[in-house]
């Protein structure tokens, strides 16, 4: 009996180490390149070229007016045809957003590799920053995509870093789900914890508190290692992981940021 158990653990960790891609990065399927986006916001899409020659896909939504520009870091759930539609409320600030698909996402070329997803994160603002001074770039990060945000803001200096539900890493995370993960196997640390204290810009951190998807005290264990002398924690009683942007508490704090 003890053999099986063994065998069956073995096989689970097994498959946890060589098959982790498919619970991390919900990518979903893939969008044909030829295919076209719908959104009734004025928009263009945008191709660019990474340091390994691969194609990050991107929707940047335009205004004729605007005040800066929100690069906007999405979640591990879905592409541009999902996110093109949920960040199109940051308009209402004025402000242009340029969100991208990360490699394997979408139209986005490329393997899962962090190390190369941050250079990809880097790509990103460094192209914005033809068109914008860095006083006129926030950056965003949601979930996942909160590291990534975080990242940037880390070897740059972006008017304001905004982090929805961040986790602490993802190991952390994990254990969020299970107790017992075999944290030791993850090949993809994401740690966020040794980034956003290299930030120098104002962060604000938004997180529902009955967030069941990323726990509310990993926004709280980082936000105590943020050293930016500009720094606000917002607490919002009753939302979860996925309608943050529906408070008014949200709405008025980002108007705040973005005047």
């Amino acid at each position: 009996m003890i053999y099986l158990i063994f065998i069956f653990l073995g096989v689970g960790l097994f498959l946890f180490y060589f098959f982790q891609e498919r619970f991390i990065f919900l990518n979903g399927k893939k969008i044909p390149k030829n295919v076209a986006y719908k959104f009734p916001q004025s928009f263009t899409e945008v191709n660019l070229t990474t340091k390994d020659n691969e194609t990050i896909n991107a929707l940047y939504f335009t205004l004729e007016k605007p005040k800066g520009v929100i690069l906007f870091f999405h979640g591990n759930k879905g592409n541009l045809q999902r996110w093109g539609k949920t960040v199109s409320y940051l308009l209402e600030y004025e402000y242009e957003v340029f969100v991208i698909d990360y490699r394997n996402y979408g139209k986005s070329t490329g393997s899962f590799n962090e190390t190369k997803m941050y250079e990809d994160a880097l790509v990103a603002y460094s192209h914005l920053t033809i068109k914008f001074p860095e006083n006129k770039i926030v950056v965003y990060g949601r979930s996942l995509g909160a590291t990534f945000a975080a990242k940037v803001a880390s070897e740059n200096n972006p008017m304001h870093l905004i982090l929805e539900a961040p986790f602490y890493n993802l190991k952390k995370a994990t254990q969020f789900y299970f107790v017992l993960s075999p944290t030791f196997l993850i090949k993809y640390p994401f740690r966020t914890d040794l980034l956003i204290d290299k930030v120098a810009s104002p962060v604000t951190f938004f997180h529902g508190d009955q967030d069941k998807t990323t726990s509310f005290d990993h926004s709280k264990e980082l936000f105590k290692l943020v050293n930016s002398q500009q720094k606000e924690f917002v607490s919002i009683p009753t939302a979860t992981h996925h309608n943050i942007k529906d408070y008014k508490i949200y709405t008025s704090k980002m108007k705040s940021i973005l005047e």
